[in-house]
């Protein structure tokens, strides 16, 4: 019982002195994990002194201990003194993330490469040539990219690149189920490797996306209207709510908002199904008329959201259309 008392506040002070550590860089010193997410082997980082580099027996990561910290751990085997390099190449957190925010055939792709080996000027901002490093196709057919993509704030070590995409390709006109891929030849990963990272997605004008459910075709029967809007997940341990008013309801010539109490909205707002779902329900009844005007059996309506936080910088509607039967 007691070897496993010492063994859990061992394994508390490594987590402890890691989040010090973390927390250090503004004095001027480097924490064991951005040392190695900027490209030093774990073998050769560097700890203050009257503190032991040890290795995580699970995955290698260093650690920077007091001497009687490291002693326990490697008593438990929680950690080693020595490292197995190929476990290490496996197994190292990358610096050069790369992400990707989608677009539309007309718009524009913007994504970021997260590489601090591109990042040569300390105090300044770097503008790296793309030739060699990124490419992009859709549908397997390459397409044009500008020549440079600039970091985002000095010293980040995060660049910025926002490609054009063109209305056709090989003469045929893009559709929302075209394939996007973008490539990142990355010269050197934190194990000082070579590889390729890439990201592939159908094109997508916006984030949002609607649908009905349970029904949506008969004038006063509930259903629910539903929407997938990551923008709006503010909060990721709670519910966030969508107004109302950001629905636009139309039919004839019928235009009004399903803030209108016609709705029998419940609740009055659109509620997240959870806490970071990123979806959003309420529960609405198609009325019989709506300001002195009808609606009829045959009709057509659209409700429509504008998502102004698209990838491409746009505002762009998202409509769904259905008819009354």
């Amino acid at each position: 019982m007691v070897m496993y008392y010492w063994f859990f506040l061992a394994a508390i002070a490594v987590f402890l002195f890691s989040s010090f550590q973390d927390s250090s860089e503004s004095n001027g010193y480097t924490s064991p994990r951005m040392q190695v997410l900027q490209g030093i082997l774990p073998s050769d980082v560097s700890c203050k002194s009257g503190f032991e580099l040890i290795f995580k027996t699970s995955n290698n990561m260093p650690f920077c201990v007091k001497p009687e910290t490291a002693k326990r751990l490697v008593e438990r085997n929680w950690a080693t003194t020595t490292i197995n390099i190929e476990k290490t190449k496996t197994s190292l957190p990358s610096a050069h993330m790369f992400e990707v925010i989608p677009a539309a055939s007309g718009t524009a792709l913007n994504f970021y490469v997260y590489d601090d080996d591109l990042n040569t000027s300390p105090n300044g901002i770097d503008i790296i040539s793309t030739s060699g490093l990124i490419e992009a196709t859709i549908n397997g057919v390459e397409i044009e990219i500008p020549s440079k993509m600039v970091e985002t704030s000095p010293s980040s070590g995060k660049f910025y690149l926002r490609i054009a995409l063109p209305d056709t390709v090989n003469g045929e006109e893009l559709d929302k189920d075209d394939i996007v891929v973008v490539r990142y030849n990355d010269q050197s990963d934190a194990a000082g490797n070579t590889r390729v990272v890439s990201s592939s997605f159908a094109l997508s004008k916006a984030f949002a996306n609607l649908e009905l459910a349970g029904g949506g075709k008969r004038i006063g029967h509930e259903f629910t209207l539903r929407i997938y809007e990551p923008d709006a997940n503010l909060d990721s341990k709670n519910e966030d709510k969508i107004s109302l008013g950001s629905f636009e309801f139309r039919s004839g010539g019928i235009r009004t908002t399903l803030a209108n109490s016609v709705f029998n909205a419940r609740p009055s707002y659109l509620l997240e199904t959870g806490p970071n779902s990123n979806t959003f329900e309420v529960k609405i009844e198609i009325p019989r008329s709506i300001d002195g005007k009808t609606i009829h059996i045959g009709d057509w309506y659209e409700i429509r959201y504008i998502d102004t936080s698209t990838p491409s910088g746009t505002s762009e509607k998202v409509v769904i259309k259905e008819r009354i039967r």
